[in-house]
């Protein structure tokens, strides 16, 4: 064995005996490193990844989709995706988060079947190749749970063959009154097996049956499905539900420190198998929480934004920018190695977890119903004393701008394009969601058919439908399309717009939201300002400290800024980007 190999095994060996500690092994943790090496073919030649270095730029943008967002008759839906792609944002976007192409029996493809296969109604693994390709390819690792019809849970049920001793049980007398979950149905879900009667542990639902990571045989089967996904050409992970990976009874179960040694030893994986792949952890939990998957620059390269969805929405509704603004001001700076994957629209709905402690009960409790009066709906969970609150909003992100708190107005376009300008000049890596980028609208017919209040925002387009829509000057779909494409080309072009740019909060009312960017050469500053209120509002130059030695000019209307102490009027819901050119 090589000295790079013995320098990773050694590594790994330490991750594990962290990790299972407490666990009672029938293999050795040299053995099992061992294994884990084999899996992911390591070379002899294997190099140390060089810690706190950053794998993406100003000029990476994700596009996040399902398969089959977009179809057409007679035709593997991968392949209509990937002409959309091509004719429509290729140069613009330069990678692609489909969301589980696996077969799968529930959840919009959550409830994985087989890790292995591609759904048969989406294409193949040619099809997936082909796409990662072209563009940066982000895959799913659902490592939670899967599906309560899978070949693994069978052999649980059967107890025999891989995946009999895969799944987390408990006691219907254990004391669970701590676990912290999502939903709102029974944890455990009664199993009749070879062995008996068993009760399997279902943190999401029961169709989706939890993994026990304490048996070292789960890790290897997961760290051969990382193979596989690299083989194939994923680039970016996203480590799905990973908080409440590790269990123990009488715990909350969720973040507990074995999940976070987990994720350091999957990326110690990852990167010695492919030093330019990462890691991002999707954690709908609260900020603080969400924030500690970073580690030291050794776990997660990326985590999702959480809290910016609800308060940035929240802003525009409320047309006040404090709450914003103050958490703004106390996210910590990603440091080299480490970003943070913003969005505002996902296959999910508007996460309200990360914004507790954020945002007030009042101001929660209005922004749901403002969203409800938009034709948006509420999904609930049971708190820890047993009283229900919001979960979650599920609307298209474009509906719920349709007004304010004070109700619908003529402002909904101005307001969305508002949002993603804010959104895309932030630190961070953009990611956006298809129906985001096509303006797409409720789906009341498919919410009635799934009586799955996340259907509304996970419309399914007929591909010449689609066209038509973004070549009729009618129909938003096509200004949306453009108008958002034309800000992510100017962003791509920003060094200070680097997801590490320097990033300082600005001062300028509750009505006007800015922070300043700066590249890290600090050749190039960028200050981003928008009037977050349906009036006009001014914006006083003389408050953005322009140096009078440089030339000024406004990046979006390409204006050049002759006068450095002058007052602009910003119109409602407009965007400025002042840079030193």
């Amino acid at each position: 064995m090589s000295e790079q190999i013995e320098t990773i095994k050694s590594k790994l060996i330490q991750q594990l005996s962290t990790i299972y500690l407490d666990v009672t092994l029938k293999q050795s943790m040299d053995d099992i490193a061992d294994a884990l090496i084999n899996i992911m073919r390591l070379p002899s030649d294997v190099v140390a990844p060089m810690p706190f270095t950053n794998h993406w730029s100003e000029a990476d943008i994700v596009l996040i989709t399902y398969g089959d967002s977009i179809i057409k008759a007679d035709q593997p839906p991968l392949h209509t995706l990937k002409r959309f792609l091509d004719n429509h944002v290729k140069n613009t976007i330069n990678s692609v988060h489909i969301l589980p192409f696996f077969p799968y029996s529930s959840d919009d493809g959550f409830s994985v079947i087989d890790y292995s296969s591609v759904n048969e109604s989406l294409g193949t693994w040619q099809d997936i190749t082909e796409i990662s390709e072209n563009y940066q390819f982000m895959s799913d690792l659902v490592i939670n749970h899967c599906s309560s019809r899978s070949a693994w849970f069978d052999n649980f049920i059967k107890g025999e063959g891989q995946g009999h001793d895969f799944f987390f049980t408990a006691q219907l007398d254990d004391d669970l009154s701590k676990v912290v979950r999502p939903r709102t149905s029974p944890l455990l879900k009664e199993v009749i097996t070879g062995q008996g009667k068993k009760f399997v542990w279902c943190t999401f639902s029961h169709d989706q049956v939890d993994f026990d990571f304490r048996n070292p045989e789960v890790l290897k089967a997961f760290a051969s499905i990382i193979r596989q996904y690299l083989d194939s050409g994923v680039k970016i992970f996203r480590f799905d539900a990973i908080a409440f990976l590790w269990k123990i009874v009488g715990r909350d179960c969720i973040n507990l420190p074995q999940t976070h040694e987990v994720v350091r030893l999957l990326r110690t994986l990852i990167e010695s198998a492919d030093p330019q792949t990462i890691i991002i952890t999707e954690t709908n939990i609260p900020n603080t929480q969400n924030l500690t998957y970073f580690g030291n620059a050794n776990e997660a390269h990326g985590i999702y934004n959480f809290s910016l969805p609800p308060l940035l929405i929240n802003t525009l509704l409320t047309g006040n920018c404090l709450y914003l603004k103050r958490w703004l001001m106390s996210m910590p700076p990603s440091q080299d190695g480490t970003m943070y994957f913003n969005f505002i629209a996902s296959h999910d709905g508007i996460g309200l977890r990360p914004a507790e402690g954020l945002l007030s009960d009042a101001e929660l409790g209005t922004l749901v119903h403002t969203v409800e009066n938009f034709g948006g709906k509420i999904s609930w969970r049971t708190s820890d004393n047993g009283e229900q609150k919001a979960y979650e909003m599920n609307i298209a992100l474009y509906d719920a701008f349709q007004g304010t708190v004070k109700g619908k107005d003529q402002w909904n376009f101005e307001r969305f394009i508002c949002a993603h300008a804010i959104m895309f000049a932030l630190e961070g890596v953009p990611g956006v969601y298809i129906h985001s980028m096509l303006g797409t609208q409720n789906d009341y017919n498919k919410l009635a058919n799934t009586q799955n209040n996340r259907s509304i925002n996970r419309h399914r387009w007929q591909e010449e439908e689609l066209e038509l829509a973004l070549s009729n000057s009618d129909l938003h779909h096509a200004k949306v399309l453009s108008t958002l494409k034309a800000l992510l080309n100017i962003r791509i072009k920003q060094p200070a717009f680097h997801p590490n740019a320097t990033q300082f909060t600005l001062h300028l009312g509750l009505q006007l939201f800015g922070f300043w960017r700066q590249s890290q050469n600090r050749k190039q500053s960028i200050f981003c300002v928008s009037n977050i209120s349906d009036k006009p509002v001014v914006l006083p130059l003389s408050e953005l400290n322009l140096v009078v030695t440089q030339t000024w000019g406004e990046l979006i209307s390409g204006e050049q800024i002759s006068g450095l102490t002058q007052d602009i009027m910003l119109s409602p819901y407009q965007t400025v980007w002042i840079s030193n050119v």
